[in-house]
């Protein structure tokens, strides 16, 4: 996911995404631990993803709030 795309994302749907990454990022969690993970680059995607979208959000409520 890119910069570009999120940004273009309103905070609720930043929110629905964040959501839905923290839960994929739990199940890859979960299929490392039982040893069912096929890609565990995937893992580091999701964790970039995460913190690209919070970084972003924060900046949205930043500037609505200034």
């Amino acid at each position: 996911m890119k910069a570009a795309d999120v940004r273009a994302f309103s905070l609720d749907q930043l929110n629905d995404e964040l959501a839905k990454l923290k839960k994929e990022q739990f199940n890859l969690r979960f299929q490392q631990a039982t040893g069912q993970l096929e890609k565990p680059s995937r893992i580091t995607e999701v964790r970039k993803d995460i913190a690209r979208i919070k970084t972003i959000a924060r900046q949205k409520a930043a500037e609505a709030k200034a």
